[in-house]
C-alpha cells in the first residue's frame, strides 16, 4: 500500500504495538518505516535559567532513549526531529517523500475535541495520507 511510511512517536507514551503492526500491515515489499520522534526544546521564559549543558544533555537523553525503544524492531529507522511536532512532521514528510504518517491521538480535551493537537496539526497540513490511532 505505501512505500515509505512515518511513524510518529511520543517517547514518554513509549511504542505501541499497535502502531508497529499497522505500519508493517500497510507497507508494501521493499518499503520503509522511519520511525520519527520530535525534540521540542524550550522556548522563551520556560528555557531561562536552563543552562546550555543541560538543555544538550536532555537532547542526548532523548536520542537514547528513541534508539532503545526501536531497538527490538529491525525493520524501522529511527529519526530525531527538533522543533514543534505537527510542523516538524509534515515538513519532514514532504522532505522524503513519504506516503503516508501514522500518528497516536490522545483522549481530546475540549480544546482538540475531536483529535489532540499535534494530530489535528499534521491531519491538516501533510502532504500524504495520514493514519490515526486512538
Amino acid at each position: 500500500m505505501y512505500q515509505k511510511i512515518i511513524l510518529s512517536l511520543a517517547l514518554n507514551h513509549g511504542i505501541s504495538e499497535q502502531a508497529i503492526q499497522t505500519a508493517r500491515a500497510m507497507l508494501t515489499e521493499g518499503g520503509q518505516i522511519i520511525a520519527v520522534h520530535v525534540y521540542e526544546q524550550y522556548q522563551g521564559s520556560s528555557a531561562v535559567g536552563i543552562s546550555s549543558e543541560a538543555m544538550a544533555k536532555g537532547l542526548q537523553n532523548t536520542k537514547e532513549l528513541l534508539v532503545s525503544r526501536v531497538a527490538d524492531a529491525d525493520d524501522l529507522e529511527s529519526v530525531l526531529l527538533k522543533g514543534h511536532s505537527g510542523f516538524s512532521i509534515t515538513e519532514y514528510a514532504e522532505k522524503i517523500n513519504a506516503d503516508c504518517i501514522i500518528v497516536g491521538s490522545h483522549k481530546p480535551g475540549l480544546r482538540d475535541y475531536f483529535l489532540g493537537s499535534t494530530a489535528a496539526r499534521i491531519v491538516r497540513h501533510a502532504p500524504c495520507s495520514v493514519h490515526v490511532l486512538r
